[in-house]
């Protein structure tokens, strides 16, 4: 029986890019055709639809957008929505509201199938070499019948206890990484506008105890004015609003989050949603070259 996997975007083309050249059966389908390419060359089955994948497969991946995107393809709400869960394993590594997590865990165990969330912490770079971090929540007999098939997208995975667990630790770590790379874009656009050294700088952070390969990986990108997309700035926006909810929801203050938010809100509005989230600069730089605008400043 093959596996199925869903959505090859940014992060799921070498997600499933791996599953399939570790050996394992996969039929797998993209809204654009243009992206299973690769897949196809490694061995895999491309479906013409998402039904394809359900027919085929046992445990289908799901690695989309927004919740909008998951209830299309499985057809939620639909009356095929039954026949394509009833009996299988559908693993969401997306990242969407803990409370959609729940409603879809429900949904699917009426219709005889089985949920698993499986969101991971990483981005493009850690996705191709198969590092990506995974979080598990749900049945602990179908997380574990779930998890051989995570080593070559994971190095690690985590048991986070029940639905929405996993998605609810995937928002508490992207509110870590959020406010790191913004900082980290702050204090480079301080050193940048007082003229040192950005390279001693950056080298000087890389040297001392706040060095992670994530602050390394950045740090690159902003020296070299690379915007090519690892996390894409739309994306840590709607993952911001995601987390703000989430906070408010359970009445949690998260003024960093909040500040964040603005930023990454005001760096779409710039024209760089689909740049990476060290983008973030260029609404920094906005708001200093605002300051510099404003009358009777120098």
């Amino acid at each position: 029986m093959l596996t199925g996997f869903i959505g090859l975007g940014v992060m799921g083309g070498p997600m499933a890019l791996n599953l399939a050249r570790a050996g394992i059966p996969l039929l797998v389908w993209n809204r654009t055709p243009s992206r299973a390419a690769p897949l196809r060359e490694a061995g895999a089955v491309v479906a013409a639809e998402p039904a394809e994948v359900f027919a085929g497969a046992r445990t289908v991946f799901l690695m989309l957008a927004d919740d909008t995107a998951i209830d299309q393809v499985l057809g939620r709400g639909a009356p095929g929505f039954a026949e394509r869960v009833a009996d299988r394993t559908i693993v969401h590594m997306g990242t969407t509201s803990p409370e959609y997590s729940g409603r879809l865990r429900d949904d699917i165990r009426e219709a005889g199938g089985r949920y698993v969330e499986a969101p991971v912490s990483g981005s493009r770079v850690p996705a191709e070499a198969g590092r990506l971090v995974g979080m598990l929540a749900g049945d602990p007999d179908d997380v574990a019948a779930v998890r051989p098939s995570l080593a070559p997208m994971c190095h690690e995975t985590f048991d986070c206890g029940p639905v929405p667990n996993a998605l609810l630790t995937k928002l508490a770590v992207n509110l870590f990484l959020i406010t790191m790379v913004t900082g980290l874009a702050e204090a480079f656009h301080f050193a940048d506008r007082h003229g040192l050294d950005r390279r001693r700088f950056l080298d000087i952070l890389d040297a001392g105890p706040m060095a992670s390969d994530v602050s390394r990986m950045k740090a690159a990108k902003l020296l070299d004015g690379d915007l090519s997309v690892q996390a894409a700035v739309r994306d840590v926006l709607n993952n911001n609003r995601l987390i703000a909810e989430a906070a408010r929801a359970s009445g949690l203050a998260s003024p960093l989050l909040d500040v964040c938010h603005a930023l990454f809100g005001e760096t779409v509005a710039l024209g760089h949603g689909r740049s990476d989230m060290v983008a973030v600069l260029r609404a920094i730089e906005a708001r200093t070259d605002d300051r510099d605008r404003r009358p009777g400043r120098r």
